[in-house]
């Protein structure tokens, strides 16, 4: 053997493991700590938020009215709800136009922001598969821009609900300071939920099939369209599940925002253990959504 070869070669006491660990090699595509993960993805965070601001500037980009269709596409909707629930069907309770178009709006903006956040995380990875596969970053990068992308799509929106709010004189009050945790809340919980979404829809693309069905069953036991808690009390439907469509994710986020920007009948129901619905439901599927997804990052790795 050569003096170089014999210079280079690793002691014979000293196993390949630990010739890695102290050159700082790893495994190709393994998991990261779940720590070292989270930093991950601040270190990237300017990524993130580009990857969303380009994603939310394309999605109309083929349109004549381009970005106006954020707001226009759920005003349509509550239009078309107002219509058959509003004087149709009667929907509305006790409520006159002056604070049911509010609500409804209200509602409609607010589960859009969720339905959007689910449908984009199902397809976060499936659908960019040619970005996964040829760079290395964290995968969780991108249900995350997703739900930056709806919320930024919400906010805009924001103007033209509080047009809606003044127009039918919900002059603004303290309780419009609400709207700015209530949309943190939301956001944290939307992002672990597309985080879930994203790694069942890797694993089973018929998922982004079956979602719009899930979903147009969660709009219509939430309340979009009608006050809840008041058709809840005149039914037969037994406690116990009335409890439960009550303390649904959407119905508690879609509560919060009309407490914040209503004042009326509907803002004297809003129970204050709604905040404390809001907030376990952040924490529980933003770190467990953050979590799942984690583990599954050592399978997006090999792309």
């Amino acid at each position: 053997m050569s003096e170089t070869t014999r210079a280079s070669a690793p002691p014979r006491d000293v196993s390949l493991a630990e010739l890695a660990a102290r050159h700082g090699l790893s495994v190709s595509g393994a998991r990261p700590s779940l720590g070292e993960y989270a930093r991950q993805l601040w270190s990237r965070r300017h990524f993130i938020l580009a990857f969303s601001q380009a994603k939310l500037m394309a999605q109309y980009g083929q349109a004549r009215l381009g970005q106006l269709w954020q707001v226009v596409t759920p005003l349509l909707n509550a239009c078309v709800y107002f219509f058959i629930f509003g004087l149709v069907l009667k929907g509305r309770g006790g409520m006159g136009n002056s604070e049911y178009i509010p609500f409804l709006v209200t509602g409609v903006f607010v589960f859009t922001f969720t339905q959007n956040s689910v449908m984009s995380g199902v397809k976060a990875i499936s659908g960019n598969l040619g970005l996964v596969r040829a760079l290395h970053f964290p995968r969780a990068s991108l249900p995350i821009s997703f739900s930056l992308q709806q919320l930024q799509q919400l906010l805009f929106s924001m103007s033209v609900l509080v047009i809606v709010m003044l127009g039918f004189q919900h002059w603004p009050t303290w309780t419009w300071f609400a709207v700015v945790p209530a949309l943190l809340l939301q956001l944290l919980f939307n992002t672990g939920l597309a985080l879930v979404m994203a790694r069942l829809g890797s694993n089973t693309p018929d998922l982004a099939q079956l979602m719009p069905f899930i979903l147009r069953t969660w709009m219509y036991a939430s309340g979009v369209m009608f006050p809840l808690r008041e058709k809840l009390d005149g039914s037969d439907v037994p406690g116990w599940v009335g409890d439960i469509m009550q303390a649904n994710p959407a119905a508690v986020y879609m509560d919060l925002m009309r407490y914040a920007l209503m004042h009326g009948s509907y803002h004297d129901t809003v129970p204050t253990s709604t905040w404390l619905w809001a907030l376990g439901w952040a924490v529980v599927f933003g770190t467990g959504g953050f979590v799942y997804f984690w583990k599954a990052e050592e399978q997006y790795g090999r792309g």
